[in-house]
């Protein structure tokens, strides 16, 4: 960056704080940088669990459950409905927060939800090859597209099917 462009350009350890951040001798502006949240849902229809075959890239052609990013001023719950909708065009009734994961190596924070599928007539989004409804048994464990969406499974596999639901975490240390 030269020296005429604004903006943060160095990092220091500002007055107050443990840790560096970008900070912008010009103007003192300090630019805090955070994790990014993913939300999404573990849609069941019945026995059945909806996943989406990525179209795009990390883990292209491998499955997912519905999710992405947290869009600004959206809830997690708004945002999770509006992933399923957008990946396989799913209208989901959402149930409690099933999983909240940490992943650190790569910024991120999961929220995910139970869910119910209103409709199992379901198409793939742009960001989806195909969607499918799997039983458990059916479920293609070794085309999963994350650790965290085996981590999810697993979740709501163990879930009880009613009444007060403890979210999990990290099954391992990220």
């Amino acid at each position: 960056m030269s020296q005429s462009d604004h903006g943060p350009r160095e990092r220091i350890v500002p007055p107050g704080d443990d840790r560096e951040r970008l900070h912008c001798p010009d103007c003192g502006f300090i630019a805090y940088e955070n994790p990014r949240v993913v939300v999404g849902a573990v849609p069941r229809y019945g026995d059945k669990i909806l996943l989406c075959r990525r179209a795009i890239p990390p883990s292209y052609g491998y499955w997912t459950i519905p999710a992405g990013y947290l869009e600004l001023h959206e809830t997690t719950a708004a945002g999770a409905l509006r992933e399923s909708w957008e990946e396989a065009t799913a209208r989901l009734e959402l149930g409690p927060i099933l999983a909240v994961f940490s992943i650190t190596h790569i910024n991120q924070v999961q929220v995910l939800y139970r869910a119910r599928l209103l409709d199992p007539a379901v198409e793939a989004g742009p960001e989806s090859l195909s969607v499918a409804l799997f039983d458990w048994a059916d479920i293609p464990w070794d085309d999963l597209a994350f650790p965290t969406v085996r981590w999810a499974l697993e979740a709501e596999r163990q879930a009880p099917a009613s009444g007060p639901l403890q979210p999990v975490g990290n099954p391992t240390p990220d």
